[in-house]
């Protein structure tokens, strides 16, 4: 019987990583400060977690990559029909990355 080869399913986590925050590296930063004082993020994280809201953004490493990162934003975005454009997104969560999570390009 023949093995299936596993290297590249093995390599598939490591690919999507390597293109981590690549992701953001057009997105407009100004945009996404601007949306994130708008859309009162922090404010409902703050409610969510207590103190200024920035522990939901680490919460137990559920977010370790950038397309995680990216899928929680629009997940975000979704569930409180926010209705953002895909760079809007983008911009959000490059200013997520740069300010907590720190995923390399």
């Amino acid at each position: 019987m023949k093995r299936p080869l596993l290297i590249p399913a093995l390599a598939l986590p490591a690919l999507a990583h390597a293109q981590g925050a690549a992701l953001f590296k057009d997105a407009d930063l100004a945009l996404g400060e601007k949306l994130l004082a708008e859309h009162q993020c922090a404010q409902c994280h703050a409610r969510q977690v207590g103190g200024d809201g920035s522990a939901i953004y680490r919460p137990n490493g559920r977010i370790n990559n950038a397309r995680l990162l990216q899928a929680m934003v629009e997940n975000c975005s979704t569930r409180l029909n926010l209705q953002l454009f895909p760079e809007e997104l983008a911009a959000i969560a490059a200013v997520l990355n740069r300010d907590h999570y720190r995923f390399k390009p």
